[in-house]
């Protein structure tokens, strides 16, 4: 069997829903803890969300959630993947809501037109002084996809010994040293993480000289560390 690998794998986990499950597997197994059957959102949940909200969920959604839905570590360490239960369809009845930044900042979800779509683009809409000027602007292009962002970053967040985070702003210096992931760009306007890898190694400039990075063991993360000048958390 073939082992698994950040970059290589990722162009063709972009191309469609059940290679993207196969990357998000992997990358569990290789980085995390192997997915098991009891990692995944029961059908039921699912079904009764449809029947609250008077919706059909999209395949993407369905499998995803079925996929990994419970495993908290995966997609809930700084940002709330919601669960079935906890979907709600915005105030202007336009999106249904999956996933909410941590302090209210943001929200993801997918419009209401697009449900139908198997892998539907996932829409942002940040919560703004001005509630007028709000939008659902675009985010990513599928609902797929968009749980590969979501696995990567969450994954570096996570209270783990292999994970840190720093101030650190030459992202010339990160690409020079780290090969960046070929992760879709986001909408022209819209700020979205740089993912980069290196041996052991995956990095996260998510923006405002903030870098966190998530190593394979301790060791290859104390070397980093001392490789890397920035006033790391944990270190």
């Amino acid at each position: 069997m073939t082992s698994f690998d950040l970059v290589r794998d990722l162009p063709a986990a972009l191309t469609g829903r059940e290679l993207a499950w196969t990357y998000i597997r992997g990358f569990a197994a290789t980085w995390c803890t192997p997915l098991t059957s009891e990692d995944g959102t029961p059908e039921a949940e699912l079904t009764a969300a449809e029947e609250a909200l008077g919706i059909r969920l999209p395949a993407a959604v369905r499998e995803a959630y079925a996929l990994f839905g419970r495993r908290f570590d995966l997609h809930s360490n700084m940002q709330h993947l919601l669960s079935p239960g906890e979907f709600y369809i915005d105030d202007r009845k336009e999106a249904l809501v999956f996933r909410e930044e941590n302090q209210g900042a943001a929200s993801w979800g997918v419009l209401l037109t697009d449900l139908g779509r198997p892998d539907p683009p996932v829409r942002m809409r940040s919560d703004l002084a001005d509630k007028e000027a709000e939008r659902w602007e675009g985010w990513l292009s599928g609902f797929a996809v968009s749980c590969i962002e979501i696995v990567l970053s969450e994954s570096l967040q996570a209270e783990e010994p292999v994970c840190d985070h720093g101030d650190y702003d030459d992202g010339d210096e990160l690409a020079r040293r780290f090969t960046r992931l070929p992760f879709p760009d986001y909408p022209e306007g819209e700020q979205g993480p740089a993912f980069y890898a290196g041996s052991g190694l995956l990095l996260c400039d998510g923006g405002g000289g903030w870098l966190s990075v998530r190593a394979r063991d301790e060791e290859t993360l104390d070397r980093f560390r001392a490789d890397v000048p920035a006033d790391w958390l944990n270190g």
